[in-house]
């Protein structure tokens, strides 16, 4: 009978062992931290460079309106000052736009200033400056003003659209003068 005391007794003492406890973990399970959140988005200071493809429609003096698909490249920086973003930008985009007898147009080039309101990966904007009209009576220098709006894909790549509306006076002293409306689609990357 001692052997059956012993074992019990054993027993006795080892089973709060065995039993466990909900107030603690074991002492050899890994401690797992959270993983940090993938976030981008909302903040629009750098470069940026990338293509866009449109339309411009022009009226001329003297000339059947005339309109035409355009294809085009920008480069620009912006620097965001929290809920405002500044910047600039420099756009070449060519076409081939005929206005009858009067002239036919090649390219539009601008230099643009351009302020908005960031919205976290929106940016909604307002954008103004010079543009060149190439045509085939010669180049000539205007003005612009248009809306635009940029959606950031994630934090490399931006998709969006803007409209613009140009005003050229006496083209080359030909006496011609051009109002022009361009719609495009814009993408490229953020650096």
């Amino acid at each position: 009978m001692k052997p059956l005391v012993i074992l019990a007794a054993a027993l006795g003492i080892a089973a709060p062992a065995f039993a466990g406890s909900s107030d603690s973990a074991p002492a050899d399970a890994p401690v797992v931290a959270p993983a940090p959140a993938v976030t981008y988005g909302g903040e629009w200071t750098g470069g940026y460079a990338g293509l866009s493809i449109g339309g411009i429609d022009i009226d001329a003096t003297g000339a059947p309106d005339g309109e035409h698909s355009s294809y085009g490249l920008h480069l620009g920086y912006d620097y965001d000052f929290g809920q405002f973003v500044l910047g600039g930008e420099i756009e070449y985009e060519t076409t081939n736009i005929g206005l009858g007898a009067v002239a036919d147009v090649d390219s539009v080039a601008r230099l643009k200033l351009r302020g908005g309101y960031d919205l976290g990966r929106t940016l909604l904007y307002a954008t103004a400056g010079m543009a060149e009209i190439d045509t085939s009576i010669g180049s000539e220098t205007g003005s612009f003003a248009g809306v635009g709006v940029s959606y950031q894909l994630n934090d490399r790549f931006y998709l969006g659209g803007e409209v613009l509306g140009h005003r050229f006076d006496d083209i080359n002293g030909s006496g011609v003068d051009a109002d022009a409306t361009s719609l495009s689609i814009r993408g490229g990357l953020r650096f």
